[in-house]
């Protein structure tokens, strides 16, 4: 797996957090830089971790899943896509609590974070199945999951909620394509 496909499958991974993010962001009378940092902080990091124990439980049954880890990474990663892409048009658009979020709740930004990125274990699972250097993987969900998940807060309080549900559609249809890259790459469908 390049570093596309690990960038894309980081964007897409992150989406969650993101749209929730908006959210955040909606609620805030005024921009408060230093609840977005530590949401950003919360977020960013348990897309990390994650897909950091997916791949610690992925190693440890790989003797299962060789024979089949392009089936694994391809359900895995089109069930993520999936659930996102159902999440983003049978979710209400009232979903956000708008009271003032500017508050920092550290036991409901532990909440949101885990919510948010136990997809990312999954995607862990298919990373150990793909021989993925975890490292840098993880690394990169982090990174990209910070900047969005800050970017997101200042979108929320800005422009409002109309690109959480662009987001999550965009996140699915990403994460879908790509478990499709790996199954048609493993039949030799596609070569590339």
């Amino acid at each position: 797996m390049g570093i596309v496909e690990l960038l894309l499958i980081a964007v897409g991974l992150s989406m969650d957090a993101f749209a929730v993010s908006i959210c955040r962001g909606l609620g805030m009378r005024s921009l408060n830089l230093r609840t977005a940092v530590v949401l950003a902080l919360f977020f960013g990091g348990f897309q990390a971790l994650m897909p950091l124990l997916g791949w610690a439980l992925g190693t440890q049954f790989m003797w299962l899943i060789a024979p089949v880890d392009h089936w694994v990474a391809f359900v895995l990663l089109a069930f993520i896509g999936g659930k996102m892409l159902w999440e983003a048009f049978h979710e209400d658009e009232e979903d956000c609590d708008c009271g003032d979020t500017s508050a920092i709740d550290l036991r409901e930004f532990l909440v949101l974070a885990v919510a948010t990125s136990i997809d990312a274990l999954a995607a862990g699972i298919s990373f150990a199945a793909l021989n993925v250097d975890i490292v840098a993987s993880v690394a990169l969900i982090g990174v990209i999951t910070f900047a969005l998940s800050f970017a997101g807060v200042a979108v929320g309080h800005f422009f409002g909620a109309r690109y959480e549900r662009p987001a999550s559609v965009v996140g699915g249809v990403v994460l879908i394509l790509i478990g499709l890259k790996v199954l048609l790459e493993h039949l030799g469908v596609l070569a590339l």
